[in-house]
């Protein structure tokens, strides 16, 4: 079994972690089709073009999802358990854009052994979402 190093007693305010993904038209697809949320300004870049965004744009919820994803697989990692994930949603992410997700420890709970998360997601230098997660860091054996 393999231990994650992350633990309540391992994180370290300021301790941060970035990925890049590019957010395909078939990952939007995949995320409608799981969800039910097929609102043409997702899925259909014919009616997409004719709104303020004038292309189709990834759900918010599906951003949320990835930054889930950051914080569950990549840092803090296995084991960690989300127990509020907060965010405004900035700017909208146009299909097929390459993001990058951030994350930064911005605070131990000693109370309850929990961490605050800050959460971003950026296209380009611009961020598009920003907000806060509070979490149950992995144990010594998760």
């Amino acid at each position: 079994m393999t231990t994650n190093p992350n633990t309540y007693e391992a994180l370290e305010i300021g301790q941060s972690f970035k990925v890049n993904r590019v957010l395909t038209a078939q990952d939007v697809q995949l995320f409608a089709d799981l969800t039910g949320d097929d609102n043409p300004i997702h899925v259909d870049a014919e009616y997409a073009s004719t709104t303020r965004f004038g292309q189709p744009i990834v759900h918010g919820i599906f951003l949320l999802g990835i930054i889930s994803k950051a914080l569950g697989r990549d840092f803090p990692g296995p084991g960690c358990i989300a127990v509020s994930i907060q965010a405004k949603f900035l700017r909208p992410v146009p299909v097929g854009s390459e993001i990058t997700v951030e994350v930064i420890v911005a605070e131990k709970i000693e109370k309850y052994r929990h961490i605050r998360m800050k959460t971003y997601i950026y296209l380009g230098k611009k961020m598009c979402v920003g907000g806060e997660a509070t979490l149950i860091p992995p144990g010594e054996n998760d």
